[in-house]
């Protein structure tokens, strides 16, 4: 089974490459692990997040976070708030502000939605109460 020294991968389409490179890099400060001609590699918080390169790939005039997002469920509070001083700072873009949800119930969670330049939707959270990450 899974332990803590194995990854999550996970793999999405980039229209450009360099333009996924600027925003999970630059923007994110997520490490390249590999480059390819075809593909970039990042360390995405621990896990593998693989950007194919997908010119034809269409892209939504309005994408939509469900069915389909990725992102990271933060342990601590602090993580969840450096991302936050982050995304404001480098001014990444923002698909939805930060906001809570199911407050006053035991699922209370705050989320925020990010989209990369394919747009990919990217949702980061943190539970409240911790044993609801999963």
């Amino acid at each position: 089974m899974r332990n803590s020294a194995d990854a999550f991968h996970i793999a999405v389409p980039a229209h450009d490459l360099d333009d996924a490179a600027r925003f999970y890099n630059q923007l994110l400060g997520c490490p390249i692990a590999r480059r390819y001609a075809d593909r970039v590699t990042f360390d995405f918080f621990g896990d593998q997040l693989v950007c194919h390169h997908s010119p034809d790939e269409p892209v939504a005039a309005r994408p939509r976070l469900y069915p389909r997002h990725f992102g990271v469920t933060f342990r601590s509070t602090a993580d969840f708030d450096a991302l936050l001083r982050l995304v404001e700072v480098r001014k990444v873009p923002v698909f939805q502000e930060v906001r809570s949800r199911f407050e006053g119930t035991v699922e209370e969670h705050r989320t925020l939605v990010l989209v990369d330049p394919t747009g990919n939707l990217l949702e980061f959270k943190h539970y409240t109460d911790p044993r609801m990450m999963y």
